[in-house]
Protein backbone atom coordinates (compact mmCIF):
# COMPACT_ATOMS: atom_id res chain seq x y z
CA UNK A 1 0.00 0.00 0.00
CA UNK A 2 1.50 3.34 -1.20
CA UNK A 3 2.43 5.78 1.79
CA UNK A 4 -1.09 6.87 3.68
CA UNK A 5 -1.97 10.80 2.97
CA UNK A 6 -2.50 12.63 6.18
CA UNK A 7 -4.66 15.08 5.07
CA UNK A 8 -7.31 12.91 3.52
CA UNK A 9 -7.14 11.10 7.10
CA UNK A 10 -8.13 14.09 8.89
CA UNK A 11 -10.97 14.84 6.60
CA UNK A 12 -12.26 11.43 7.48
CA UNK A 13 -11.62 12.09 10.87
CA UNK A 14 -13.42 15.36 10.81
CA UNK A 15 -16.60 13.64 9.28
CA UNK A 16 -15.93 10.14 11.55
CA UNK A 17 -16.19 12.52 14.74
CA UNK A 18 -19.09 14.70 13.49
CA UNK A 19 -21.37 12.46 12.19
CA UNK A 20 -21.52 14.78 8.68
CA UNK A 21 -20.52 15.77 5.65
CA UNK A 22 -21.80 19.20 5.88
CA UNK A 23 -20.71 20.14 9.48
CA UNK A 24 -17.35 18.85 8.83
CA UNK A 25 -16.40 21.57 6.15
CA UNK A 26 -18.04 24.07 8.32
CA UNK A 27 -15.20 22.89 10.85
CA UNK A 28 -12.07 22.52 8.60
CA UNK A 29 -13.66 25.59 6.45
CA UNK A 30 -13.85 23.61 2.97
CA UNK A 31 -16.22 22.69 0.61
CA UNK A 32 -18.34 19.46 1.11
CA UNK A 33 -17.28 18.24 -2.30
CA UNK A 34 -13.50 18.92 -0.96
CA UNK A 35 -14.63 16.33 1.68
CA UNK A 36 -16.14 13.67 -0.41
CA UNK A 37 -13.44 13.27 -2.96
CA UNK A 38 -10.49 13.21 -0.47
CA UNK A 39 -12.47 10.36 1.59
CA UNK A 40 -12.73 8.75 -1.63
CA UNK A 41 -9.29 8.63 -2.00
CA UNK A 42 -8.59 7.67 1.66
CA UNK A 43 -10.94 4.76 0.73
CA UNK A 44 -9.35 3.85 -2.50
CA UNK A 45 -5.72 3.84 -1.34
CA UNK A 46 -7.46 1.75 1.69
CA UNK A 47 -8.98 -0.70 -0.58
CA UNK A 48 -12.13 -0.64 2.13
CA UNK A 49 -15.63 1.36 1.98
CA UNK A 50 -15.10 3.72 5.51
CA UNK A 51 -18.69 4.91 5.80
CA UNK A 52 -21.96 3.59 4.26
CA UNK A 53 -25.42 5.69 4.07
CA UNK A 54 -28.26 5.47 7.01
CA UNK A 55 -31.24 7.08 6.09
CA UNK A 56 -29.36 10.78 5.20
CA UNK A 57 -26.62 10.15 7.36
CA UNK A 58 -23.42 8.31 7.09
CA UNK A 59 -22.53 5.57 9.75
CA UNK A 60 -19.18 4.02 10.40
CA UNK A 61 -18.17 0.36 8.82
CA UNK A 62 -16.30 -2.19 10.84
CA UNK A 63 -13.10 -0.73 8.64
CA UNK A 64 -14.24 2.97 9.29
CA UNK A 65 -14.41 2.27 13.56
CA UNK A 66 -10.85 1.06 13.18
CA UNK A 67 -9.11 3.53 11.24
CA UNK A 68 -11.50 6.51 13.28
CA UNK A 69 -9.51 4.40 16.68
CA UNK A 70 -6.05 5.09 14.83
CA UNK A 71 -6.87 8.07 13.85
CA UNK A 72 -8.18 9.48 17.27
CA UNK A 73 -4.29 8.41 18.84
CA UNK A 74 -2.62 10.44 15.33
CA UNK A 75 -4.17 13.57 15.68
CA UNK A 76 -4.38 13.17 19.73
CA UNK A 77 -0.51 12.87 19.76
CA UNK A 78 -0.57 16.21 17.36
CA UNK A 79 -2.56 18.30 19.75
CA UNK A 80 -0.19 16.86 22.30
CA UNK A 81 2.95 17.97 20.33
CA UNK A 82 1.41 21.51 19.97
CA UNK A 83 1.03 21.95 23.70
CA UNK A 84 4.33 20.50 24.04
CA UNK A 85 5.75 23.03 21.67
CA UNK A 86 4.30 25.76 23.07
CA UNK A 87 5.94 25.32 26.34
CA UNK A 88 7.70 28.62 27.20
CA UNK A 89 10.13 26.88 29.38
CA UNK A 90 10.55 24.28 26.53
CA UNK A 91 14.61 25.36 25.01
CA UNK A 92 15.53 26.42 29.26
CA UNK A 93 14.23 22.93 31.13
CA UNK A 94 15.94 19.28 30.69
CA UNK A 95 13.43 16.58 30.86
CA UNK A 96 14.30 13.12 32.20
CA UNK A 97 11.93 10.44 31.61
CA UNK A 98 12.78 7.74 34.27
CA UNK A 99 11.02 3.84 34.81
CA UNK A 100 11.64 2.32 38.26
CA UNK A 101 11.32 -0.74 38.94
CA UNK A 102 7.90 -1.76 41.16
CA UNK A 103 10.42 -3.98 43.12
CA UNK A 104 12.50 -0.89 44.22
CA UNK A 105 11.92 0.96 47.57
CA UNK A 106 10.47 4.34 46.85
CA UNK A 107 13.11 5.66 49.23
CA UNK A 108 16.08 4.27 47.31
CA UNK A 109 14.80 5.19 43.74
CA UNK A 110 14.28 8.64 44.90
CA UNK A 111 18.29 8.72 46.31
CA UNK A 112 19.55 7.45 43.10
CA UNK A 113 17.84 10.02 41.17
CA UNK A 114 18.56 13.16 43.53
CA UNK A 115 21.81 13.76 41.89
CA UNK A 116 20.13 14.95 38.21
CA UNK A 117 18.16 16.65 40.13
CA UNK A 118 19.95 18.68 42.53
CA UNK A 119 23.31 19.01 39.32
CA UNK A 120 21.23 22.11 37.82
CA UNK A 121 18.67 23.30 40.58
CA UNK A 122 15.00 24.29 38.65
CA UNK A 123 16.82 23.34 35.10
CA UNK A 124 14.92 19.33 34.75
CA UNK A 125 12.04 18.43 34.72
CA UNK A 126 11.32 14.53 36.03
CA UNK A 127 8.58 12.30 35.27
CA UNK A 128 8.90 9.09 36.76
CA UNK A 129 6.57 5.99 35.83
CA UNK A 130 6.70 2.26 37.83
CA UNK A 131 6.37 -1.09 36.38
CA UNK A 132 7.79 -4.46 35.52
CA UNK A 133 11.11 -4.23 34.77
CA UNK A 134 10.00 -6.15 30.86
CA UNK A 135 7.82 -3.91 30.32
CA UNK A 136 10.09 -0.95 31.23
CA UNK A 137 12.92 -2.09 28.96
CA UNK A 138 9.81 -2.18 26.28
CA UNK A 139 9.57 1.38 26.96
CA UNK A 140 13.32 2.24 26.96
CA UNK A 141 13.74 0.68 23.38
CA UNK A 142 11.04 2.85 22.02
CA UNK A 143 12.41 5.62 23.51
CA UNK A 144 9.97 6.69 26.06
CA UNK A 145 12.21 6.12 28.69
CA UNK A 146 15.52 7.94 29.38
CA UNK A 147 16.56 5.46 31.97
CA UNK A 148 15.40 2.25 34.06
CA UNK A 149 16.15 2.14 37.55
CA UNK A 150 15.87 -2.04 38.67
CA UNK A 151 17.13 -4.83 40.91
CA UNK A 152 18.94 -6.45 38.01
CA UNK A 153 20.88 -5.36 34.75
CA UNK A 154 19.90 -5.94 31.46
CA UNK A 155 20.28 -9.21 29.55
CA UNK A 156 23.31 -9.92 27.61
CA UNK A 157 21.26 -10.39 24.46
CA UNK A 158 20.21 -6.68 24.96
CA UNK A 159 23.68 -5.25 25.73
CA UNK A 160 24.14 -4.33 22.08
CA UNK A 161 20.90 -1.79 22.22
CA UNK A 162 21.58 -0.53 26.69
CA UNK A 163 24.13 -0.55 28.92
CA UNK A 164 23.61 -1.20 32.67
CA UNK A 165 25.75 0.50 35.47
CA UNK A 166 26.15 -0.77 39.46
CA UNK A 167 25.10 2.21 41.41
CA UNK A 168 24.43 0.69 44.65
CA UNK A 169 25.10 -2.52 46.64
CA UNK A 170 23.38 -2.55 49.85
CA UNK A 171 23.59 -5.47 52.65
CA UNK A 172 20.59 -6.92 54.01
CA UNK A 173 19.41 -6.42 57.81
CA UNK A 174 16.03 -8.43 58.95
CA UNK A 175 13.40 -6.40 61.09
CA UNK A 176 11.16 -7.32 63.30
CA UNK A 177 8.51 -5.60 65.65
CA UNK A 178 9.73 -4.79 69.39
CA UNK A 179 7.85 -7.77 70.48
CA UNK A 180 8.96 -10.17 67.54
CA UNK A 181 12.46 -8.53 67.78
CA UNK A 182 12.66 -9.85 71.95
CA UNK A 183 11.58 -13.47 70.43
CA UNK A 184 14.01 -14.04 67.69
CA UNK A 185 16.67 -12.12 68.17
CA UNK A 186 18.21 -14.34 70.61
CA UNK A 187 20.72 -17.45 68.75
CA UNK A 188 19.84 -15.77 65.70
CA UNK A 189 19.84 -16.89 63.25
CA UNK A 190 18.90 -20.27 63.88
CA UNK A 191 15.99 -18.35 66.20
CA UNK A 192 14.41 -18.13 62.62
CA UNK A 193 13.64 -21.80 62.33
CA UNK A 194 9.45 -21.84 61.72
CA UNK A 195 9.67 -18.37 62.52
CA UNK A 196 7.06 -15.63 60.43
CA UNK A 197 8.66 -14.60 57.32
CA UNK A 198 7.37 -11.61 54.90
CA UNK A 199 9.08 -11.82 51.98
CA UNK A 200 8.96 -9.66 48.30
CA UNK A 201 7.02 -11.89 44.95
CA UNK A 202 9.59 -14.48 43.21
CA UNK A 203 9.63 -12.30 40.67
CA UNK A 204 12.11 -9.82 42.79
CA UNK A 205 16.34 -10.99 42.66
CA UNK A 206 16.69 -10.89 46.23
CA UNK A 207 13.65 -13.11 47.02
CA UNK A 208 16.40 -16.00 45.40
CA UNK A 209 18.85 -14.99 47.17
CA UNK A 210 17.04 -15.43 50.39
CA UNK A 211 15.59 -18.18 49.81
CA UNK A 212 19.71 -20.06 49.18
CA UNK A 213 20.23 -17.74 52.27
CA UNK A 214 18.08 -19.49 54.45
CA UNK A 215 18.45 -22.92 52.41
CA UNK A 216 22.38 -23.24 52.70
CA UNK A 217 21.31 -22.24 56.78
CA UNK A 218 19.49 -25.45 57.15
CA UNK A 219 16.80 -22.77 58.68
CA UNK A 220 12.86 -23.05 57.40
CA UNK A 221 10.71 -19.94 58.44
CA UNK A 222 7.29 -19.73 57.59
CA UNK A 223 6.60 -17.67 54.66
CA UNK A 224 3.35 -15.62 55.91
CA UNK A 225 3.08 -13.11 53.16
CA UNK A 226 4.78 -12.10 49.94
CA UNK A 227 4.28 -8.01 48.24
CA UNK A 228 6.02 -6.14 45.67
CA UNK A 229 5.89 -3.33 47.69
CA UNK A 230 8.17 -2.94 50.42
CA UNK A 231 6.17 -0.47 51.90
CA UNK A 232 3.27 -2.64 52.47
CA UNK A 233 5.33 -5.29 53.78
CA UNK A 234 7.54 -3.11 56.29
CA UNK A 235 3.49 -1.93 57.38
CA UNK A 236 2.42 -5.89 57.86
CA UNK A 237 6.12 -6.39 59.84
CA UNK A 238 5.24 -2.81 62.21
CA UNK A 239 2.21 -4.45 63.08
CA UNK A 240 3.75 -7.76 64.12
CA UNK A 241 2.45 -10.44 61.62
CA UNK A 242 6.11 -11.29 60.64
CA UNK A 243 10.04 -10.39 59.93
CA UNK A 244 11.10 -8.49 57.00
CA UNK A 245 13.84 -7.84 55.20
CA UNK A 246 15.41 -4.63 54.04
CA UNK A 247 18.82 -2.94 52.63
CA UNK A 248 20.78 -1.04 54.87
CA UNK A 249 21.13 2.48 52.66
CA UNK A 250 24.72 3.71 53.32
CA UNK A 251 24.76 6.82 56.23
CA UNK A 252 21.31 6.43 57.03
CA UNK A 253 20.24 4.37 60.39
CA UNK A 254 18.91 1.03 59.30
CA UNK A 255 15.92 0.14 61.27
CA UNK A 256 12.04 1.74 60.19
CA UNK A 257 10.41 3.42 62.61
CA UNK A 258 8.33 0.57 64.72
CA UNK A 259 10.84 -1.59 63.61
CA UNK A 260 14.04 -3.09 65.08
CA UNK A 261 17.05 -4.87 63.31
CA UNK A 262 17.19 -8.93 64.71
CA UNK A 263 20.65 -8.75 62.56
CA UNK A 264 22.01 -8.75 59.09
CA UNK A 265 21.98 -11.38 56.68
CA UNK A 266 25.58 -12.17 56.12
CA UNK A 267 26.41 -12.56 52.39
CA UNK A 268 22.82 -11.02 50.97
CA UNK A 269 22.87 -8.16 49.28
CA UNK A 270 20.61 -5.75 47.13
CA UNK A 271 22.00 -4.59 44.05
CA UNK A 272 20.53 -1.10 41.97
CA UNK A 273 21.46 -0.94 38.65
CA UNK A 274 20.92 2.33 36.10
CA UNK A 275 19.66 1.38 32.20
CA UNK A 276 19.91 3.34 29.41
CA UNK A 277 19.54 3.43 25.63
CA UNK A 278 23.08 3.52 24.32
CA UNK A 279 21.64 5.96 22.28
CA UNK A 280 21.07 8.34 25.25
CA UNK A 281 24.11 7.57 26.79
CA UNK A 282 25.67 11.47 27.38
CA UNK A 283 22.56 12.63 28.87
CA UNK A 284 23.34 15.16 30.99
CA UNK A 285 21.19 13.77 33.89
CA UNK A 286 22.23 10.45 33.45
CA UNK A 287 25.88 11.24 33.62
CA UNK A 288 25.63 13.30 36.49
CA UNK A 289 23.95 9.97 38.52
CA UNK A 290 26.77 7.65 37.26
CA UNK A 291 29.46 10.71 38.51
CA UNK A 292 27.26 10.61 41.77
CA UNK A 293 27.08 6.96 42.33
CA UNK A 294 30.46 5.77 40.92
Amino acid sequence: MEKLNYKHLQYFWAVARTGSVTRAAQQLGVSMQTISGQIAKLEQQLGRALFRQQGRGLELTEAGRLAQGYADRIFMLGEELGEALDDAQLDQIQRLAAGISDVLPKSIASRLLLPALTAKPGQLRLSCSEGDFEELMGELGRHKLDLVLADRPVASSEQQQFQSWLLLRCPVLLLASPALRQRYQPDFPASLEQAPLLLPSRDNVLRRQLEHWFEAQGIRPVVVGECDDYALMETFARQGLGLCPTPALPDEPAPLPGLESIGALDGVWEHYYISASRRKLQHPALQAILQAWS
